[in-house]
């Protein structure tokens, strides 16, 4: 189980890391866990308190993240030259130790303990000050030694020089150039020589434009300046390398005291991290006891807003070890048991707590069980992973434990729920350890009030705004209130009636008054649309009789019916030599069956072929093996 994801102490870390400034803060307050031992816990809690009061004193200290630092030290120490950039880190990170001495020494006249840190630190104003004078704008500064800078000052005047010659050249020979202006090539000053003039320019050609018709040309003279230039150059190097060689010496010398300093650096970032994260969550110094005691009063939520969160008054130990807490949904029980348990989860870690008062004991464990748990990668229902959280508790508990769990025994059937919850609360109850548990049986609620070291507790619920207050009242159980939600909301009185003799029997229901005698309105809604009946075969067969004498439409065609209206309206009629079907509607009767035929009147003969008539007079005398093959109707 994760309890710190559970109790959202995770959310609170991040806030927490966004306060530091140094990765050495940011990774302690990443692995930071409760602690065990008392002495180092009221330590730690001291250490906060005085890191805030220094804060609201002096304001916040400066910092900077010395890890870049480090890795600068590593070169300096195994004998790699520190390049000027580099150089000016350290000088940096050196000034930021000066000032915060003296933000330290400041606080000493409020005889803060924190403030005697100071005495740990070292600016090591010596080094500092030779970075400071040397180095410029990550490069060796001109006047870091007499030597370079007589160099670089000679550097300029040959280089002054060199442009002085190539102007001289192009004024004295016009016509030999087709440009004004000397110009640099590869690093060389030339002048530009059209290309018939290219032999009257004593001096090395160092490129030709693109069309050939000027060539650029370093003349003699130049190029003796620029061979000195060269020579410069390289004394001018040998000159930076040896200040940079000096200054790493020093750096080097220096390791043992600027690594204390970034020790103390990281210290002290995060103790004022501690400090910042107090004025930020507007937190108080929790009392820590080992009588497993808690007592909480005006709690807040670290993660929730402060002008909509309902504050929490709270306390355990004083007889009781556990309180099972019941009310309505979004009654805020939830909130309550991650609100006490993430309170004294901080206080425990070192922090400040987010009350008005604290009085929290020490545990050697937090174990919890909040949420429906469901894991679908190890295919585990909502009951199982609930169960699976529970035993793992169970296997964990102890005497020293602080345990939460919401809506025991739920997520299964009823009955059987509520007594795995009983059983839970037993061997809870048999550890001795602390608990708080919420749950909706009424079943629970008996048993805790007849248990020793249980109590009920209940959330109050509005039920005229039918709003949750938030408010916890101990030693009371608390009521689902799903009747009166339901008869605010407009349920019939007799469904509610209902209801109660369900849930508590028929003798319950007087002790429950309902307002809404309304009855449920039921509007009409949308209807059906179903498809009207054909008429039936009786109608038609009154109509249109085997035999009967028919006009086809629209041929106005003569037909015999030879099969009656079906259910569908649509009839049978013979037409010259072949038979049709055909609806109802298109024919009309011409002359009736009984005016044309003699009654009994063998209709065969008009419909049947002759071999067909044949075959059906040998089936009626005899066996055959002749068949009679009657088209398929196509409606």
């Amino acid at each position: 189980m994760n309890t710190e994801k559970q109790i959202e102490f995770d959310k609170v870390k991040e806030i927490w890391a966004e306060l530091a400034i140094t990765g050495y803060a940011k990774d302690v307050i990443a692995n930071t866990g409760v602690i065990l031992n008392e002495m180092e816990l009221r330590k730690q809690l001291r250490d906060t308190t005085n890191s805030r009061m220094m804060l609201e004193k002096l304001g916040t200290p400066p910092f900077q993240n010395v890890t870049e630092m480090k890795e600068i030290l590593m070169l300096a120490q195994r004998g790699d030259c520190l390049t000027p950039y580099q150089l000016e880190r350290v000088e940096k990170v050196l000034v930021v130790v000066e000032r915060l001495k003296d933000y330290l020494a400041r606080g000493k006249q409020y005889e803060n303990p924190i403030a005697y840190y100071e005495e740990n630190l070292d600016a090591l104003p010596q080094l500092r000050e030779e970075i400071n004078r040397q180095i410029r704008n990550e490069a060796v500064d001109d006047r870091a030694s007499k030597a370079l800078f007589e160099v670089r000052t000679q550097m300029m005047r040959t280089e002054e020089a060199m442009k002085q010659k190539a102007e001289q050249i192009i004024r004295n020979n016009k016509e030999c150039m087709s440009d004004t202006y000397y110009t640099l090539r590869n690093g060389r000053i030339c002048v530009p020589v059209k290309k018939e003039y290219k032999f009257r320019i004593p001096g090395s050609t160092i490129d030709k434009s693109s069309t050939g018709s000027t060539f650029f040309i370093e003349p003699v003279g130049v190029a003796k300046h620029f061979e000195e230039l060269q020579l410069l150059r390289i004394e001018e190097d040998n000159e930076v390398y040896k200040i940079l060689y000096t200054l790493t010496a020093m750096v080097s010398e220096a390791i043992p005291y600027m690594e204390e300093d970034m020790k103390m650096i990281e210290k002290l970032d995060f103790l004022f991290s501690k400090g910042k994260l107090s004025l930020e969550l507007d937190c108080v110094e929790p009392a820590i006891n080992l009588e497993r005691k808690i007592v909480l009063r005006e709690a807040r939520h670290p993660l929730m807003d402060k002008a909509v969160n309902v504050p929490l008054n709270f306390a355990l130990g004083r007889t009781e070890r556990g309180i099972v807490i019941t009310g309505p949904n979004t009654g805020g029980k939830t909130v309550a048991i991650k609100t006490v348990m993430l309170n004294n989860y901080m206080a425990q870690c070192g922090l400040h707590v987010t009350c008005k008062e604290a009085n929290l004991c020490m545990n050697s464990n937090y174990l919890c069980d909040i949420g429906d748990g469901q894991n679908l990668q190890e295919n585990l229902s909502t009951f199982s992973a609930h169960i699976k959280n529970v035993l793992d508790v169970l296997h964990a508990v102890n005497k020293e434990s602080f345990v939460i769990m919401d809506e025991l025994g739920s997520g299964t059937d009823p009955a059987e729920g509520m007594g795995i919850a009983v059983a839970i609360l037993e061997e809870l109850r048999k550890s001795e350890a602390n608990f708080l548990v919420t749950t909706h049986y009424p079943e629970i609620k008996e048993y805790a009030k007849k248990t020793e070291q249980i109590v009920n507790a209940r959330m109050t619920f509005d039920k005229e705004t039918l709003r949750p207050t938030y408010q916890m009242i101990i030693g009371e159980a608390g009521e689902s209130c799903a009747f009166y939600i339901a008869d605010r909301l407009g349920m019939p009185a007799r469904m509610l009636q209902t209801a109660v003799a369900a849930a508590y029997g028929e003798e319950a229901v007087s002790l429950y008054h309902f307002s809404n005698e309304a009855i449920l309105n039921k509007p009409s809604g949308t209807k059906i649309a179903k498809v009207k009946k054909t008429k039936n075969q009786a109608k038609y067969a009154t109509e249109y009789q085997i035999g009967d004498s028919v006009m086809v439409y629209p041929d106005k065609k003569i037909g015999i019916v030879c099969e009656p209206v079906n259910e569908k309206g649509v009839l049978r009629v013979q037409i010259a030599s072949r038979k049709i079907w055909i609806n109802q509607k298109r024919v009309k009767l011409h002359v009736k069956a009984e005016d044309l035929y003699p009654e009994d009147y063998d209709f065969s003969i008009i419909f049947d072929s002759v071999r067909d008539r044949k075959i059906h007079h040998d089936m009626e005398r005899k066996y055959t093996e002749e068949v009679i093959v009657h088209e398929k109707k196509d409606l």
